[in-house]
């Protein structure tokens, strides 16, 4: 079983139990994780876990992932206090049959323009290669769940969009509550100055995939977007180091999975490790959407590819 057959079936049993519970619940609420309006704020239990948005700096920030360990193994299951994810797995029967529908981008948000995908996805995709400064990650794809995902990831990286590019995001569990690194914006500076760091794309949007197939936990690969807008991906995406996402699925947020890492996530951990640049001296300026914590240790894409092996 693969790493991503294996964060499929987890998300499927969790929410087969959830779903059972709630059954049960006579009248208790079915959630108790929520995300708060327009905040970006995730309450889970009583508690407070920083969810800035994913993409975008329109007084939007981009979300990460969760908390480090050695293991580059998916996450496990969320603990039982969190809901059920808000869909089951969208993969299609016949992913060679879909047809991907990749929108111009009227936000206004800066872009770096090198054409649009073909609407008939290449399902061939099986791991996406990132190489960078400190060293190379891999990434195993959940093509067949998310092949216009995929299929925007091979066009760009075919026309060297990634090259040289900077991860512009690092949020930590000390400092936000959630555990990601967040890369993808053509024009990020990655200093904790610049407002405009994770506004940037490609000039078109797409929607989302596989919501409620895979866990947002350590290992996953997502796209980043507003938390307030779905089906508004680009070429933003995060890689998660923490099992603290994993409420992110269960609070029903839209961040399609589209990978997991089998290679590297100790360059992720030593990332994670080197700390943050926060924004403005003000790690809290992140989780108000004023402008991202960036990685202390900088992280350059040199390379991005997609390998039908």
């Amino acid at each position: 079983m693969t790493d991503v057959d294996r964060q499929t079936q987890l998300a499927r049993e969790h929410r087969e139990r959830q779903e059972q519970r709630a059954k049960g619940a006579s009248g208790t609420s079915r959630r108790n994780t929520v995300i708060g309006a327009g905040l970006g704020v995730l309450l889970v239990a009583g508690g407070i876990f920083a969810a800035t948005t994913l993409l975008g700096d329109d007084g939007k920030k981009p979300t990460s992932a969760a908390a480090p360990s050695d293991s580059p193994a998916a996450s496990s299951e969320p603990s039982a206090t969190a809901s059920a994810p808000a869909e089951a797995p969208t993969a299609s029967a016949d992913p060679a049959a879909a047809t991907c529908e990749y929108r111009k981008d009227d936000s206004g948000s800066p872009a770096k323009k090198v054409g649009t995908p073909p609407s008939k996805p290449d399902t061939r995709g099986k791991h996406m290669v990132v190489t960078t400064n400190q060293g190379t990650i891999v990434i195993e794809l959940a093509t067949a769940a998310a092949p216009c995902t995929v299929n925007s990831f091979e066009f760009l990286a075919k026309k060297n969009f990634f090259d040289n590019t900077r991860c512009h995001r690092l949020a930590t569990v000390d400092t936000v509550g959630l555990g990601m690194l967040q890369c993808g914006d053509p024009f990020a500076k990655a200093d904790g100055k610049h407002s405009t760091d994770g506004s940037g794309g490609p000039g078109y949007l797409f929607n989302d995939e596989n919501l409620g197939g895979m866990q947002l936990g350590r290992g996953t690969v997502a796209m980043a977007q507003s938390s307030e807008d779905a089906n508004s991906n680009g070429s933003q995406f995060f890689i998660s180091f923490a099992d603290d996402n994993t409420q992110l699925t269960a609070a029903g947020a839209a961040f399609t999975p589209f990978g997991v890492v089998t290679k590297g996530m100790d360059i992720v951990d030593k990332i994670a490790k080197g700390g943050i640049i926060p924004f403005n001296d003000d790690p809290m300026s992140d989780v108000r959407g004023e402008g991202s914590n960036a990685p202390k240790l900088p992280v350059i894409i040199k390379d991005l590819r997609i390998t039908n092996r």
